[in-house]
């Protein structure tokens, strides 16, 4: 659980009995490559940090997956509708390699966060940077070019192209895929 502890500790000094709390309530689980762990349209009230592997976020648009997140060792994989609304919600979680996660109830979560304020503390920072990161990867896909966002991404994240299929890249990046293999075999951007 090391990676998780790690991940928890970089973005709020979590208390050593509210990490002992939220541990005693994991469910280790091993999740086979290529499956799905949330489905759009059906309500999963859990989420599940991820120890080893890695996740994409996808969503169906004119039938076509649009891949909108990426989650690996240390994240946290869920519903954003699942967990804040409690709705069903329009995502797909899937992982993309074996994946060893550690998955807790929603609900268990929001008792946790009542009885231990620096875990509430901390998932509040958490959910501020993921929603910085997603305005980013927003304001990126309508200023940068294919080319800059290729750069920041292999800069950002150099390991997911090595863990993640090329396809999965060119539709976060808001690319096509012959886009992005040209982009990496000359360099730049031809359209």
């Amino acid at each position: 659980m090391e990676n998780i502890v790690r991940k928890i500790r970089m973005y709020y000094p979590v208390s050593d009995e509210a990490l002992e709390a939220l541990v005693c309530l994991f469910e280790r689980i091993v999740i086979p490559a290529k499956t799905i762990i949330v489905h759009a349209g059906k309500l999963d009230r859990k989420v599940y940090f991820i120890e080893r592997g890695i996740t994409r976020s996808y969503v169906l648009h004119d039938g076509k997956q649009i891949t909108t997140w990426f989650s690996k060792e240390g994240d946290a994989a869920c519903g954003s509708w699942d967990l804040y609304r409690r709705k069903a919600g329009f995502e797909y979680v899937e992982t993309l390699e074996e994946t060893t996660a550690y998955s807790i109830s929603v609900e268990q979560l929001d008792k946790l966060y009542r009885s231990h304020i620096d875990l509430a503390n901390w998932m509040r920072v958490l959910q501020q940077e993921n929603f910085l990161r997603l305005q980013d990867v927003h304001i990126r896909r309508l200023s940068w070019t294919a080319q800059e966002r290729y750069e920041h991404l292999t800069k950002e994240c150099p390991e997911l192209f090595q863990r993640a299929n090329l396809g999965y890249i060119a539709s976060f990046l808001g690319i096509t895929q012959q886009s992005l293999s040209r982009i990496r075999a000359n360099g730049r951007f031809l359209t």
